[in-house]
């Protein structure tokens, strides 16, 4: 449950978040004051930011209109402002900027029109890229094939981002499937198989690398069997014949979720498909109530979370995102998976992190670090350019390619939450999260930050003006 008094203790005033919640919900000012139990006069002067919101008056909102309090704290306006400030920095809109005050009125007014208008943004950015490559596809080329998978991507993430990547169908069929198949069983891999063959007539084999080449899974539906690589460790293993049984068990409720969405494409609708049942899988392992109650006492123990629910480091930082279910909520936690080019493959945000948008992240973040020491869990306390404090863990996964002489593919996976959340994490364990003087700075990446004395800038930021002086050489060769 997120404590109603740490946050209006610093005085929360949130007008433009108030005024929108009340114009979603179609009331006017009387009869939204009514339902509060407060006067009319007195919800205008909060909408007019005159007036902070009280805890009294925060929990009635909280129970009234059965919202998140962390959204009036401004978790997703921040988000959308850090992808207006990414948008606005684009050199096309260098004779008409915009000041952060403005786009922080922008996101504050409408957090939906700024996705808007970053996805209008990422069009934009995807036709420059058609343009340039309109040569290759003219000899033959499937650059255009490419392009729209990558923005089908994004559209999921849009998607997955505003739904606050809970959906809490696939979790109840979940938690129903786990109580039913995995009671009777000490391995999820051996409930989920039974629970194939008897329910499905589907067997399941482990089948060589040699047969399965570079395919993980395959389902042979005319002879009624899932074929697993051997390659695939027991975790991975277990997810992948959930991931299945979603497709037999789930389709109707995924199909539900994808008509409500409203998306047009059948490219995107498959890309949900196939994350919708990732989802499931992991929820069938990962059960929220006993997940979450077993991180809450255990303080979010990522390495005890995965052995006792048999699923892999990666699968527990995954689902450690989901656990948004009002009334019952866990941390808010982002997570960020990067290759060790720096190249960002799965990211998501919650408690108000920074990410680009269109972009890498700051060399400064030790998610780069882990690479060092493969394995090993570190810590470190940052700080974004506006004040903003996070507790952050990082630490490398890999998957066995096996076979003398074939590298693994490595990642880092990195995750956190608000510093004020640390105390309940033993990752915080030895570390005074109080004092910031411990924190690094940071920021969302080199493109847009606008810190002076970084010694590991790789580009100057485009909000400055390049100061060159061939006399000087400091410790960043971008001054500004």
């Amino acid at each position: 449950m997120v404590d109603s008094g740490r946050l209006v203790e610093k005085k929360l005033f949130a007008g433009a978040r108030v005024r929108r919640l009340r114009r979603e919900q179609r009331l006017t000012q009387a009869a939204m004051a009514e339902a509060l139990g407060i006067s009319t006069s007195y919800l205008n002067l909060i909408e007019r930011d005159q007036r902070p919101i009280s805890a009294q008056i925060l929990l009635q909102l909280v129970d009234v209109f059965d919202i998140d309090p962390r959204g009036l704290a401004g978790d997703e306006e921040a988000r959308a402002q850090t992808q207006l400030h990414e948008v606005f920095s684009d050199p096309m809109f260098r004779d008409t900027p915009l000041s952060k005050a403005e786009l922080k009125d922008l996101a504050a007014a409408s957090p939906a029109a700024a996705d808007a208008v970053a996805r209008l943004y990422q069009e934009m950015l995807q036709s420059r890229a058609s343009n340039a490559l309109l040569a290759e596809q003219l000899e033959g080329s499937d650059a255009s094939e490419t392009q729209g998978a990558g923005m089908a991507l994004d559209e999921v993430r849009d998607f997955i981002v505003a739904q606050n990547n809970y959906f809490p169908v696939l979790d109840e069929e979940a938690e129903t499937l786990h109580e039913a198949v995995m009671a009777e069983y000490d391995e999820p891999y051996l409930a989920l198989r039974a629970r194939l063959e008897q329910r499905h007539n589907v067997k399941t084999r482990i089948a060589p690398v040699e047969v399965m080449d570079n395919t993980l899974r395959r389902y042979d539906r005319h002879r009624q069997t899932i074929f697993l690589s051997e390659l695939l460790d027991q975790p991975g293993r277990s997810f992948q014949l959930a991931y299945q049984l979603a497709y037999f068990e789930q389709i109707p409720n995924i199909e539900t979720i994808l008509v409500s969405s409203g998306m047009a494409s059948e490219e995107v609708r498959t890309v949900a498909r196939i994350s919708l049942a990732n989802y499931f899988a992991a929820a069938a392992l990962m059960p929220y109530e006993a997940f979450l109650k077993t991180a809450t006492a255990n303080q979010y123990d990522i390495t005890l979370l995965a052995r006792r629910f048999g699923t892999s480091f990666e699968q527990v930082c995954h689902r450690l995102t989901t656990l948004q279910r009002p009334g019952a909520r866990g941390i808010p936690f982002f997570l960020i998976r990067v290759d060790n080019a720096g190249n960002i493959s799965k990211r998501f945000s919650a408690g108000g992190f920074h990410f680009a948008r269109f972009g890498g992240t700051c060399p400064r973040w030790h998610v780069h670090d882990a690479f060092r020491i493969p394995g090993q869990i570190n810590t470190q306390t940052v700080q974004m350019e506006d004040g903003t404090r996070y507790l952050s863990i990082a630490r490398t996964v890999s998957r066995d390619n096996s076979g003398f002489g074939v590298p693994d593919n490595q990642f880092a996976i990195a995750m956190g939450c608000e510093i004020k959340h640390a105390d309940k994490l033993i990752y915080a364990r030895g570390m005074n999260t109080q004092n910031p003087t411990g924190d690094t700075p940071i920021g969302v990446n080199c493109r847009l930050c606008e810190r002076r004395d970084c010694n590991q800038r790789a580009t100057p930021s485009i909000h400055r003006a390049l100061r060159l002086d061939e006399h000087v050489r400091g410790l960043s060769p971008f001054d500004f």
